[in-house]
């Protein structure tokens, strides 16, 4: 069976991926910092099958514990979900949004803590000859007046394109998923636009996953029917 860490994981796309996979057989390490949410997943979905590891993901020394823990438990680590990530709303001309001292986490989150991700976890994932997926978003593949989350989905966006490159030859694949508006935390101010539910996202990225070795998914957009292109 494949182990699968996830960031992220407490919630959202990260819960819901976590629940597919378990479904589908994996064996899971379930990265987040909300130790309650965690804790209540892996009961659900039972502690042969999921592991809990507490950890802020801008915390490096934090990240390579988890890798190693995984790899403790389970023997290998053969796939990673890079999912954690936040928003606040932004304005660079200051009419809205919050202040820029709030801007800080997402911006360490986001763009830091998904780096640190990938250097923590590629050593194992060259071992297994296994796969790293990173999500981003539709934002970063299009403009957002004053929306910094978008800016740092761009550099999510030229990130997993860098590390594909740097791990030619090694046998990881690396997959960028982009989704959508979906149904989460972070979109619930936005009622009046489609949605997809973290289920549909968490299907395309075990659709990554699941193909042969040969096969390097590089990059999956996944958007609700009737997204208007710049919402």
């Amino acid at each position: 069976m494949s182990v699968l860490m996830i960031t992220g994981a407490s919630r959202g796309i990260g819960a819901a991926t976590a629940r597919l996979a378990a479904a589908e057989g994996y064996r899971l390490a379930l990265v987040a910092r909300d130790t309650e949410a965690l804790s209540g997943l892996v009961e659900e979905l039972g502690e042969g099958t999921a592991l809990a590891l507490p950890c802020d993901i801008t915390d490096y020394t934090s990240l390579t514990e988890a890798v190693t823990s995984t790899e403790r438990r389970y023997g290998s680590l053969d796939a990673v979900l890079a999912n954690a990530g936040m928003s606040v709303p932004t304005s660079f001309l200051g009419t809205d949004g919050a202040e820029p001292d709030q801007w800080r986490d997402m911006v360490l989150t986001n763009v830091y803590g998904m780096a640190i991700t990938a250097r923590a976890a590629l050593p194992a994932l060259v071992r297994s000859r296994g796969h790293l997926a990173m999500t981003g978003s539709n934002a970063g593949r299009g403009i957002r007046p004053g929306n910094l989350y978008s800016a740092t989905k761009w550099a999510v966006t030229g990130m997993a394109q860098n590390i594909r490159a740097e791990c030619v030859g090694t046998g990881v694949r690396v997959t960028l998923v982009q989704p959508g508006m979906v149904e989460t935390d972070m979109t619930a101010d936005r009622p009046d636009v489609p949605k997809l539910r973290a289920e549909d996202i968490a299907r395309g990225i075990l659709y990554a996953f699941a193909q042969p070795s040969t096969v390097d998914v590089n990059e999956i957009t996944i958007r609700p029917t009737g997204q208007a292109p710049h919402s």
